[in-house]
């Protein structure tokens, strides 16, 4: 008589029998576990629709401890994308909408060969609003591989081998070779001629259209900037949504930052953001707005005689800002309170409640044996 296969045999099976599978190894008790269950749910079907699909599988890992603990799982979710037998750790977004865009991105090209205007129509279109374009009209694949595979999980990356005049028109180039940057979210789109040879240039290009030139500040796109080595140009206003100066007052950040693409120009509302912008000493609407440079760490600088905005001649005073910026003009201070670090804004607190949960833990070890239940993985989107 045959013996039934294990739980790892019917693993292996299924991983053997599906290109990509996307595995939550996750445990019944675990509360992050149930919360992300119902974005698998949703997800599931959209993946499984691609044009190369995606299979999502759940895993006990807590009943089956020995398959969980192949695959590295010690904490609970753990998401895992086999691509064909291969695994990876996933660690970006759950949430379903971006949980399938990054997975599309993941399992794509390092750089997609488009043929012709049907083929470029489509592939802007199945790579959606979630990450920047790259579409290189006329340029050697070999030119851009090595960025395409480098910026993979940030950007999409094309060449266009085959084209019409249209699309020279629909994308505004009037010659090639031409690599076109395309930012959908954020409406932005800017051309680079050359020199192709000199990789310097071409990834300074690269690299700063993967940040939109205005970039309107939150926790998501203070992740974002998390590998952009630039600092910051910080405008802080009472509240970007409901001002009826912020729309103009963007757009001339939005030329600055055109002529100033060492540094990346980011806006945030008091009242769409506070613990982040109470951080910079921000506690009168008198103050506002107020522009400074922040380096992403613990200090940031105001420029002496440009500690706020006027209303009106926007433009004269950024360009003030920058001059006083750049001479040196400039007042360092200390990141106040709770530090807008990439770690996050809440980063010490954390830490006095991981310290505070260590002390009871050695407490109760003497008490009795420890529960040696494999810990619970948060992640914030």
């Amino acid at each position: 008589m045959t013996a039934s296969p294990t739980a790892q045999e019917r693993f292996e099976a299924a991983v053997r029998a599906v290109d990509l599978l996307f595995v939550d190894f996750y445990a019944p008790w675990c509360g992050h576990c149930k919360r992300l269950a119902p974005q698998l749910d949703e997800a599931a079907p959209v993946l499984a629709g691609l044009g190369t699909p995606i299979i999502i599988a759940k895993v006990n890992a807590d009943k089956y401890k020995k398959l969980g603990s192949k695959y590295g799982v010690d904490g609970f979710p753990t998401l895992m994308l086999f691509d064909h037998g291969t695994p990876t750790e996933y660690t970006g977004s759950r949430k379903a909408d971006l949980l399938v865009e990054n997975l599309k991105k993941i399992v794509a090209p390092d750089v997609s060969v488009l043929e012709s205007d049907s083929a470029i129509k489509s592939f802007v279109e199945a790579a959606g609003m979630g990450f920047p374009l790259f579409l290189g009209f006329g340029v050697d694949e070999s030119l851009i591989v090595e960025y395409g595979a480098k910026y993979k999980n940030r950007a999409w990356f094309s060449v266009a081998k085959g084209f019409s005049e249209d699309m020279m028109v629909f994308y505004d180039f009037d010659k090639v070779p031409a690599l076109v940057s395309v930012n959908p979210k954020y409406h932005e789109q800017s051309i680079f001629y050359g020199p192709f040879d000199d990789g310097a240039f071409l990834e300074d290009f690269i690299r700063n259209s993967l940040v939109p030139l205005t970039v309107p500040i939150n926790r998501e796109t203070v992740k974002m900037l998390d590998d952009d080595g630039r600092k910051i140009v910080l405008t802080i206003l009472e509240d970007v949504e409901s001002d009826e100066n912020s729309p103009r007052l963007i757009k001339v950040l939005r030329s600055a930052a055109s002529a100033n693409r060492d540094l990346v120009f980011g806006y945030v509302g008091v009242n769409q953001w506070e613990e982040f912008t109470e951080t910079f000493d921000v506690s009168k609407s008198l103050e506002l707005p107020k522009m400074i440079v922040w380096d992403k760490k613990e200090e940031y600088e105001t420029v002496e005689g440009s500690e706020r905005l006027e209303e009106g001649d926007y433009g004269s005073q950024i360009s003030r800002f920058l001059e006083g910026y750049r001479a040196g003009r400039t007042i360092k201070k200390k990141v106040g309170g709770r530090s807008p670090t990439l770690l996050g804004v809440n980063a010490m607190y954390i830490l006095i409640f991981l310290v505070a949960v260590l002390l009871v833990l050695m407490y109760f070890s003497g008490q009795g044996e420890e529960d040696q239940r494999p810990r619970q993985r948060a992640h914030e989107d």
